[in-house]
């Protein structure tokens, strides 16, 4: 897909938003939702991803896109204080040449350890329910 067309209301997204998926959920704001990556990169994977319906950056009004990374922000310093990684990658794919599966705008937030491996974008295993629950607990308890 490209990065212009219809938004799809049948994403897997869309369906997490709207309660059709479970999902491990960090935080659920008014304007977003952070949540456990059910296919994990890393343990501690996590997506933010905003309630309203753009298939990417571009659609994203400029007034949200603030608070949204401000999510993203909390998060990753989430992240940092409950899983104390080396590092911690925050990424986000426009189109599917760019590398973006899932056409509703979202961002990843993926901890890093020293020499430990990450699977590839896209070929991660799906992870298990009730870990990823326990990984949003971990993370949930250290927002602020």
């Amino acid at each position: 897909m490209s990065l212009h067309g219809p938004y799809d209301s049948e994403n897997v997204f869309a369906k997490i938003l709207r309660g059709d998926i479970p999902a491990a959920v960090i935080a659920d704001e008014k304007f977003a939702v952070a949540i456990m990556d059910a296919f994990p990169q890393a343990p501690g994977h996590c997506l933010i991803i905003p309630k309203s319906p753009t298939r990417n950056l571009l659609d994203v009004a400029p007034k949200d896109m603030g608070r949204l990374f401000g999510l993203v922000q909390r998060i990753a310093i989430a992240v940092d204080k409950a899983l104390k990684p080396d590092g911690i990658i925050v990424t986000q794919f426009n189109g599917a040449p760019a590398g973006q599966s899932v056409f509703h705008t979202h961002v990843h937030v993926i901890p890093r350890h020293d020499g430990v491996a990450m699977a590839g974008h896209g070929n991660a295993e799906m992870g298990d329910a009730e870990e990823l629950t326990a990984m949003a607990v971990r993370i949930r308890a250290a927002l602020t």
